[in-house]
């Protein structure tokens, strides 16, 4: 069957969305929503959809959803992001949102919470797991290729001159890079920062954060909105007791390095993957997956608790930034 789909926030992520529910065979995009008719408008003509201006409009025409994206934006990228997730879920549909969940714990965990008492499918554009390398990598430590996990060093870093408050950096970027220290390590334990504001910044704009894992292994995260372009997006390496990978820029390259010996395994572009905006297709073709399956709630991969738990370690990590001390979770 196919399944009818919107979107909610048709701004540059949004019309992202929205092109890959158009193209893909398991869904029909019937509408598109936003609070500026004229976005609304024009994404309607090209996608051949209705256009809505809110989200109680669009529920009371009574046009029939199975899923939603919500890539609305606001402060600090996620200061929009409550009010139609949680109309959407009040009204029975499975959300996709953007990242960050919400820029304020308290929307998060409402929003998490109501997904959870009706068992409704809610997941978070975290599309930097969704890739063949990060698979592959994953693959190697559930199996225990690695040995036992020992640390992880991540590096997430672009050229974003933009100044809102003081935490834009931390909490507009690095729901990124907590939930790919997650989907590799595991629950954080305890966590420090230090930041700095690059060179006419206000902002925060660079932070180094070191974390301990509930498992034992270390860590850390070197974060920058002061990076340029020929630095690279990201590059995470997990080491354990019997080897370790470095994955680079999300999805392009791939290597495993044994302890115990010199031969190395090197991918690169697997999957056919070979740049990170591939990520967003990977990553909403997964949520269309699951929900083709009947995937139970409390399974989706990428989900909204897993979004808010990223966001209780940007918070951990400011919180220690202005206290001086390490941050018990």
């Amino acid at each position: 069957m196919t399944l009818r789909v919107g979107v909610v926030g048709v701004g540059n992520i949004g019309s992202i969305h929205a092109g890959v529910y158009k193209d893909h065979a398991k869904t029909e995009l019937v509408a598109v929503c936003d609070i500026v008719k004229e976005k609304a408008d024009a994404a309607a003509h090209k996608y051949g959809c209705r256009a809505f201006y809110s989200v109680r409009e669009m529920l009371e025409s009574g046009i029939q959803l199975g899923a939603c994206s919500v890539a609305t934006k606001g402060e600090e990228n996620g200061g929009e992001h409550y009010e139609p997730t949680m109309e959407l879920l009040a009204a029975g549909i499975p959300v996709l949102g953007e990242k960050p969940i919400s820029n304020r714990i308290d929307e998060g965990e409402r929003m998490v919470a109501l997904a959870k008492e009706k068992h409704m499918p809610y997941g978070v554009n975290l599309n930097h797991r969704f890739t063949p390398a990060a698979k592959r990598a994953k693959d190697w430590i559930e199996s225990g290729r690695l040995g036992k996990l020992h640390m992880i060093n991540m590096k997430m870093w672009i050229n974003n001159p933009v100044e809102t408050s003081p935490w834009f950096h931390l909490r507009a970027l690095h729901p990124h890079s907590f939930d790919v220290i997650r989907y590799f390590c595991g629950d954080v334990k305890r966590v420090g920062a230090f930041m700095m504001k690059g060179e006419g910044r206000t902002i925060w704009s660079n932070t180094q954060i070191i974390l301990e894992f509930a498992n034992g292994a270390i860590g850390n995260l070197v974060g920058s909105y002061d990076a340029g372009a020929s630095y690279g997006l990201e590059r995470c390496e997990v080491a354990g007791a019997n080897g370790r990978f470095v994955l680079e820029d999300a999805c392009e390259e791939l290597t495993f390095y044994p302890r115990w010996s010199i031969e190395t395994e090197s991918y690169s572009y697997l999957g056919g993957m070979r740049h990170f905006n591939e990520t967003f297709k990977s990553r909403i073709s997964h949520w269309i997956e699951q929900l083709d399956a009947g995937t139970a709630y409390n399974q989706i991969n990428g989900s909204g608790e897993d979004a808010l738990k990223a966001q209780y370690l940007i918070e951990a990590a400011i919180r220690s930034f202005e206290t001086s001390t390490i941050v018990e979770l």
